[in-house]
């Protein structure tokens, strides 16, 4: 048995949906699987000479949990940059439970997004790669649970991508145990709103994407992201931090007078489809 999982990139927050709200975009890693004696891995692209080549390589840990227990062969083909707020973990995890999936001859279902949450501690971005579109993300209990939408056709995001690295355990560190009621209510209506800009009327984003819950608190670890998404912001582009950061997601336009000295900028487009999986010829 020989196939290619192609899994797409994520946003995460959007802004006010901190932990809820995700957005699959057009950006992917594409894993070639094959059953094998033993196990050999290699990769290319994002993370080759840094990830681990063993049974504690994220890909192959979603395996395992996904029900497969045999023998593998991986070629890893990595184009989402890692630790940068793209959901580039999320994107190894939904494609180690895919081929799980199809390696035990199951289709993908409910416990497929349970598998992948459970690896990452909330769904918003494994979600996303899943299903692709917009994504809503929630627990209940111990379950995690998720719906899809799709983006209206004139969600048109850019990303503007650091070399500067961040992970989520170290900007999580950064956020207060408790927030003002006030701050609450705020992210409550936006997120709502958020919904309905990404699925049906783009022209609210602005407002939609405005945040007070975690992006400044997490300044500290990347001034820089925080100055462009308030650059764009007083020039009418909404923008946001990508997920843990320190991507910046825009939406439209980017005016020439803001200084994005330091970034790789890239338009995407919102991947509709989420995690595929064709035969290998």
């Amino acid at each position: 048995m020989r196939f290619v999982v192609t899994v797409p990139a994520s946003t995460a927050n959007l802004g006010s949906g901190f932990d809820a709200l995700g957005m699959a975009l057009g950006l992917y890693d594409e894993i070639e699987v094959a059953v094998a004696d033993g196990l050999s891995i290699t990769v290319e692209g994002a993370g080759s000479g840094e990830v681990p080549l063993d049974e504690s390589h994220l890909v192959v840990r979603a395996v395992r949990a996904a029900g497969y227990t045999g023998g593998l062969a991986l070629k890893c083909h990595n184009v989402i940059p890692h630790a940068r707020g793209l959901g580039s973990s999320a994107a190894a995890i939904v494609a180690g439970v895919a081929a799980g999936f199809t390696l035990t001859g199951r289709e993908l279902d409910t416990d497929a997004l349970q598998i992948a949450a459970e690896f990452e501690g909330h769904a918003d971005n494994v979600a996303a790669s899943l299903y692709g579109g917009v994504v809503v993300a929630w627990s209940e209990g111990e379950r995690y649970r998720s719906v899809r939408m799709a983006a209206d056709a004139r969600v048109r995001p850019v990303v503007l991508v650091p070399a500067q690295e961040s992970s989520t355990r170290t900007t999580r560190g950064l956020l207060p145990a408790e927030v003002p009621h006030a701050d609450a209510a705020h992210a409550a209506g936006r997120a709502a709103l958020a919904v309905h800009a990404l699925t049906a009327d783009p022209s609210v984003l602005l407002a939609a994407t405005e945040d007070r819950l975690h992006q400044n608190y997490r300044e500290p670890a990347w001034p820089d992201t925080v100055r462009v998404i308030s650059d764009l912001r007083k020039l009418g582009v909404p923008a946001c931090v990508s997920g843990a950061g320190p991507t910046v997601i825009a939406f439209g336009d980017l005016p020439p007078e803001v200084d994005v000295h330091g970034f790789d900028v890239r338009r995407l487009d919102v991947d509709g489809s989420g995690v595929r999986v064709r035969p290998l010829d």
